[in-house]
């Protein structure tokens, strides 16, 4: 039963890590990020389509918790969201990200998005009914384009 489980992980991480390549471009000012989803992907309010989004902040100089997220082109916004400030123990050089996957299926939700060197980030707000999913889901997250060890398991 223990090798079942190892497998199942070890194909999740895989499977996760070839979903998603994440790539940052150095923007300080508003965290500008561009990230490519090979799978759609949740986040409040709607359910965004396999592709490249730019996330940002949407007022640098007042309202840190704003988020914006444009297509590649950045001539479609999709959304302005608020999020939450959200803390993690050690900064990395790449974009981070922390999915959830929820146990009744359906697409990966966004939780958390981290900017290259930055403790804070952006914890993304989903109705109490999407926050009991997450609390129950697999969550992973994704520094550039692997999954960092120990960071599967429900309500991470």
């Amino acid at each position: 039963m223990r090798i079942n489980r190892l497998y199942i992980a070890l194909g999740f991480v895989i499977a996760f890590a070839m979903f998603f390549e994440i790539a940052a471009h150095a923007d300080e000012t508003n965290e500008l990020t561009r990230i490519t989803f090979s799978a759609p992907v949740q986040i409040p309010g709607q359910v965004l389509p396999a592709g490249t989004y730019i996330f940002e902040k949407a007022d640098p100089s007042g309202d840190q918790n704003l988020v914006r997220i444009f297509n590649a082109d950045r001539n479609v916004l999709y959304a302005t969201l608020q999020t939450v400030s959200a803390e993690r123990r050690e900064p990395t050089g790449d974009t981070a990200i922390t999915m959830a996957t929820p146990e009744s299926g359906g697409p990966e939700m966004l939780v958390k998005w981290f900017y290259p060197g930055e403790l804070i980030g952006h914890e993304f707000m989903y109705s109490k009914q999407q926050e009991q999913q997450i609390a129950h889901a697999t969550e992973e997250t994704v520094v550039g384009d692997r999954v960092l060890p120990g960071s599967e398991g429900a309500g991470n």
